[in-house]
């Protein structure tokens, strides 16, 4: 337990102004929508690719490494229906970069240029996938210190590995952002209202997942409608669990979160269409786990108002949180 760099982490955190949003984006599925949208910068260029191994031989995980200059490891873990490419990690990457780290960008099992390199799914609760790419990132650079950022999906996985739960190798700062620590209460979410919109584009991109990645497993996938039922006909079953309440019941990380013992960092936002504040509220926080809850961001948006333009607050919060590893 580094009860020194958890202090660091909450003197700065005081000093990250509030997350304010431009007019034109305050409503929550405003920002979470921009968000993914408005353009982001290319990702930087790649020194070497790795494919790693996991439990099998035909379950391995690609990697993008991006070699630094300082003693300092970055992990980019990104979220649901994403990969290296999804914004947000091309954002950390160029900014893990420019602060001198080295970076792996990691596509979870059979995503992005991942497609064929797995035949069980990811999900929400692959820690021990987390713990592997850390075990590799050790051994590869093992006098640094890592960090590792998880998004959405993957910042459940990532609140898991900090727990310890299916994690033999755990980052030295985990920072998890938007992760829906209750999956049955955000799968529900995501049917009613307009968050249908996002689960619409989940279930889409999950089943060009599964063609890629296992397509004779898919059977009559046309009968899938949303995400709640994804995780019944395929997530459950071919992730090894007893049913879609067993998966949901243990991978989702709220039960687990007083027993992080790392320096870790939760930000989500009040106005997150599809993921609970209240439910953070509510939990039981370790004496390592900063929370930063802010009243505004939606779903991985975080668009802050700077004069008639915007910047990523997101983006800032979370290169101040990894200034604490200096």
């Amino acid at each position: 337990m580094d009860l020194k760099l958890v202090s660091k982490i909450r003197k700065i955190q005081s000093g990250i102004p509030p997350m304010t949003p431009p007019f034109w984006a305050v409503d929550g599925h405003l920002q979470t929508i921009l968000g993914t949208l408005l353009k982001s910068p290319d990702a930087p260029l790649v020194d070497q690719t790795f494919i790693l191994p996991l439990e099998t031989h035909e379950e391995r995980l690609h990697l993008s490494y991006i070699k630094g200059t300082r003693p300092i490891v970055t992990y980019l873990f990104h979220g649901l229906a994403g990969s290296i490419n999804s914004p947000y990690v091309r954002r950390f990457a160029q900014m893990s970069k420019s602060m001198g780290h080295h970076v792996f960008m990691v596509n979870m099992r059979g995503c992005g240029a991942g497609a064929g390199l797995a035949k069980l799914p990811y999900h929400s609760g692959r820690s021990e996938d987390i713990s592997s790419v850390i075990a590799f990132g050790r051994a590869l650079i093992p006098e640094a210190t890592h960090a590792a950022v998880g998004v959405s999906l993957s910042a459940n996985a990532l609140l898991l590995n900090a727990a310890g739960v299916r994690a033999e190798y755990r980052p030295d700062l985990a920072i998890a952002i938007n992760a829906p620590i209750n999956l049955e209460d955000s799968a529900i979410k995501l049917k009613a209202g307009l968050n249908r919109i996002y689960d619409q584009h989940f279930t889409r991109e999950l089943k060009n997942y599964l063609f890629k990645n296992s397509p004779e497993n898919m059977g009559d996938y046309s009968l899938v409608e949303d995400l709640h039922d994804f995780d019944n006909r395929y997530t459950a079953v071919f992730g090894g669990f007893k049913s879609r309440e067993d998966y949901y019941q243990k991978c989702s990380s709220d039960q687990f979160l007083s027993q992080i013992d790392i320096p870790t960092v939760i930000i989500t936002s009040e106005d997150d269409p599809f993921v609970d504040a209240s439910l953070y509220k509510r939990s039981k926080l370790s004496s390592t786990t900063t929370l930063n809850l802010q009243a505004h961001g939606g779903h991985i948006g975080y668009l802050t108002s700077h004069g008639m333009s915007f910047r990523f607050w997101l983006d800032e919060a979370v290169k101040s949180y990894l200034l604490a590893l200096d």
